[in-house]
């Protein structure tokens, strides 16, 4: 099938499911290692497809559920529109977008890392999204885990030491980091939803500051902790100084989080987090390699981030050694 006869199937699927919608302007969007996302508009109304990749075997149902639940619990997110989980279509067809899928509320900004950390557009932004991300983790890490079924609750460091095992390539720098969380490990925090992967370039930014989390596919439930260390990882400043994704301060994270949710931090714990964080980096950059290599979804972004285990690496040795 050409690429137009291609795009042509999908602008008829997507109007089956928009319940007959009039289709426009379909066009693919770069990026997204495991979900292809497409933008086009609806009767008027700006729209995202996110479809998912072959080779993915992640239920999108879940996802979609927590995205409601956050939504309602006040944490800034696109509207979710319709989803493969939904009910049978009118058309009688279950899915004829042809894999699992949401269609979300396009909502306006930038995700690009550098732009955001350079560009005088978000300076206003910039002194801003520290604390935004503290309101939106807090209201996240509040909301009843039971308003979105089916989250997985799994210890971090067994499922990413079975998941190294899998992988049959040695690495000393990770074995070393292994060892490291297990000797300085932390009383875990109560069990929350988890974003996962609560990062710079899954945050649409405006010039005003946060404006929405995307990217829900690995919420799950856990501490809450895990979130904060996450977007203090090495890797997420993308070269600034400022180990709160490039933009903030550890004290003034905590302190916002504080507030917002009431609870007090340990900067020790979060930086426990943060060292795990680049562990799992790490063998998630061997993953998707992998995912390439074995022809499960042949990808040259997902070959690119294969190449990046090094700098994690690096990254953890500097962690260790107490150089944050």
């Amino acid at each position: 099938m050409s690429d137009v006869d291609r795009s042509s199937a999908l602008t008829a699927a997507l109007s089956d499911v928009l319940g007959g919608a009039t289709i426009a302007g379909l066009q693919r969007l770069s990026g997204g290692a495991s979900r292809e996302t497409w933008k086009f508009v609806a009767d008027g109304r700006a729209l995202i497809l996110q479809r998912q990749r072959e080779g993915d075997v992640r239920d999108m149902g879940v996802e979609a559920a927590v995205l409601r639940a956050a939504r309602i619990g006040g944490v800034a997110v696109p509207e979710l529109i319709a989803t493969s989980a939904d009910e049978p279509l009118e058309s009688g067809l279950q899915n004829p977008v042809g894999a699992a899928f949401m269609i979300l509320g396009h909502v306006d900004g930038e995700t690009i890392a550098r732009k955001i950390l350079r560009d005088d557009t978000y300076a206003v932004a910039r002194q801003r999204l520290t604390a935004d991300c503290a309101m939106a983790l807090g209201r996240l890490h509040a909301i009843d885990p039971a308003a979105a079924p089916g989250l997985p609750a799994i210890d971090q460091v067994e499922q990413y030491r079975a998941v190294l095992d899998t992988l049959d390539q040695p690495h000393p720098t990770f074995e070393l980091a292994f060892r490291w969380l297990e000797a300085h490990r932390t009383e875990p925090g109560p069990m929350r939803i988890v974003h996962g992967d609560f990062r710079l370039g899954n945050l649409m930014v405006g010039p005003d500051g946060l404006r929405a989390v995307l990217d829900w596919e690995l919420a799950h439930i856990g501490d809450p902790l895990e979130d904060l260390g996450w977007l203090c990882v090495r890797a997420w400043r993308f070269g600034s100084a400022k180990p709160v994704a490039g933009v903030g301060e550890y004290d003034e994270l905590i302190e916002a989080y504080r507030e917002a949710s009431c609870a007090a931090v340990d900067v020790e714990a979060v930086r426990w987090w943060e060292v795990l964080g680049t562990l799992k980096w790490g063998i998630m950059c061997i993953i998707q390699l992998q995912a390439h290599q074995s022809g499960a979804s042949r990808s040259h972004e997902l070959a690119a981030i294969g190449r990046r285990v090094c700098e994690t690496e690096y990254d953890l040795f500097l962690a260790l050694e107490g150089r944050w």
